[in-house]
């Protein structure tokens, strides 16, 4: 089991974003962090800490709170439990299970990242879900990325969550990795009820990656007030499931 150290800077940005917030945000308790951590170790808490200040800084500049958090943390293999989902208002998490990217994000390990129209890479950043859905896939969930140039292109990409037979265990003891998608954060189709149930109407997922570039200029992670205030405001009441 890997632990982590704990992300203290962190902590301390997102106890800043509530005391800075209009009254009209979403208010974190100081130590979310650590419950859902605790019942979560195998989750980077410096990961953790980005998608909660993320989350604080949208909420602090209009957009409408979330009762529910999904965490991808893309530097884990997928061969690996990558996603965490978490009920915010009960403070406890709801699911850690496999994850898939984009077949051109990379092999068992996600490096590339799209926001194009045709990548079949996944994207990183803050996503509010929106509505659910039967398609070719079956039970699926499709999802707004809130930040230009980065991850705005999710539903023109038609990105979605959806289950797939290749989001199995079974596929790493064939070959190391589970299988791809064209850039969906696809799950096994036990959990894709649960997951899509959850998620649904106007709940926020944080897809993580150490690409300095996005984590330098990120208008959420770095919480530059007019840019995401620009960024949200079409978002700003929670779409029905």
């Amino acid at each position: 089991m890997k632990r982590y150290p704990t992300g203290f800077i962190g902590l301390v940005a997102v106890a800043l974003l509530t005391l800075t917030s209009p009254l009209h945000a979403q208010l974190l308790p100081a130590n979310l962090s650590d419950r859902l951590l605790a019942q979560a170790p195998d989750l980077n808490p410096q990961v953790l800490n980005k998608a909660l200040a993320a989350m604080q800084c949208a909420t602090s500049n209009g957009l409408e709170g979330a009762e529910r958090l999904a965490v991808i943390d893309f530097s884990l293999p997928s061969s690996e439990k990558r996603l965490w989902i978490f009920d915010l208002n009960e403070q406890r998490l709801l699911l850690e299970d496999l994850v898939a990217h984009g077949n051109r994000s990379g092999d068992n390990f996600a490096t590339d990242f799209s926001n194009t129209v045709g990548s079949h890479q996944s994207s990183l950043g803050l996503f509010r879900t929106q509505e659910s859905y039967v398609g070719r896939h079956g039970y699926s969930l499709r999802m707004d990325g809130l930040e230009p140039g980065v991850n705005d292109k999710a539903r023109e990409r038609a990105i979605v969550i959806h289950a797939a037979d290749y989001v199995d265990p079974s596929w790493v003891d064939r070959q190391g990795r589970i299988g791809r998608s064209q850039g969906c954060p696809a799950v096994r189709q036990d959990v894709v009820e649960l997951v899509v149930d959850n998620l649904k109407g106007g709940q926020l997922l944080f897809t993580y990656y150490p690409d300095q570039e996005w984590l330098n200029s990120s208008a959420f992670l770095n919480c530059q007030p007019q840019r995401v205030a620009s960024y949200v405001a079409p978002f700003g009441n929670r779409s029905g499931s």
